[in-house]
């Protein structure tokens, strides 16, 4: 029984590294393609199109009531202990450096992530991807690196609208009903408002993006086992990638702050 379990523990630990070296690996192929972007800039706008914009509609909603959710348990927390007048400095920047990158990091990580997943690995078990190296062209350079490059720059773009809107959502709250005025809200928040947090929470959406789309690739690349093999790695890759980025987000907030 415990041979069976050292057993399966070690061939679990060997896939584990095996698969992290595929991602090194896709990684820098992804990194060395780079060179090639002037000429796939309409891949890769074609893609930015898709991850960004066709994703503000869901980013809107998200962020709205993540901001009128924020102000409330603000209020809640500050009651007793301080004025309703700081409840603009303390929804902004919980917004700007936690919330607003997380949040749409998942969000994306779901509709992106998986979505990238199940179209790699469609295109996999119908060989299509078979067929691009046949023709000598390389599956990272056409399909992978648009994606990747794609996702790092759209994804600060759209946390910057999400951050906006979050904290529009928290002054209505806020407003019509907690009674804290415009102006006392919004000069709370100017007070206590620090470029840096901004630029924090930005960097950290860098990775966040970075590592959705490389996770979506990787395991719709790997895809096998037909249409069931496309569901099962849609699945995987936005679980893998939403842990990925709560771990990330983790790492990154002791390395900034």
């Amino acid at each position: 029984m415990i041979t069976n379990l050292l057993q399966k523990l070690g061939k679990s630990s060997l896939n584990f590294l095996q698969e992290i070296g595929q991602v090194t690996r896709l990684l820098f192929g992804i990194i060395k393609s780079f060179t090639t972007i002037p000429r796939s800039k309409k891949i890769i706008l074609y893609q930015m199109e898709h991850i960004g914009v066709n994703s503000l509609p869901l980013v809107m909603i998200i962020a709205i009531f993540t901001g009128a959710v924020a102000a409330w348990q603000a209020a809640y927390q500050l009651k007793g202990i301080a004025p309703l007048s700081f409840l603009g400095s303390s929804t902004s920047r919980a917004i700007i450096t936690e919330l607003g990158p997380v949040l749409t990091g998942i969000v994306i990580a779901g509709r992106v992530g998986a979505s990238i997943a199940a179209e790699l690995g469609t295109m996999k078990v119908t060989e299509q991807i078979d067929a691009l190296e046949t023709m000598a062209i390389s599956p990272v350079r056409y399909l992978a690196m648009p994606r990747f490059v794609a996702s790092v720059i759209m994804l600060p773009l759209l946390v910057i609208f999400a951050d906006t809107i979050a904290v529009f959502g928290a002054f209505i709250v806020s407003n019509y009903f907690l009674g804290v005025s415009f102006s006392v809200f919004f000069l709370s928040v100017k007070r206590f408002f620090l470029f840096s947090d901004l630029i924090a929470g930005l960097v950290k959406t860098i990775f966040f993006g970075a590592v959705t789309s490389l996770l979506g690739c990787h395991i719709g690349f790997k895809t096998e086992g037909g249409a069931e093999g496309v569901g099962l790695s849609t699945i995987r890759s936005f679980v893998l990638s939403s842990a990925m980025i709560l771990i990330l987000d983790y790492f990154l907030w002791m390395l900034i702050f």
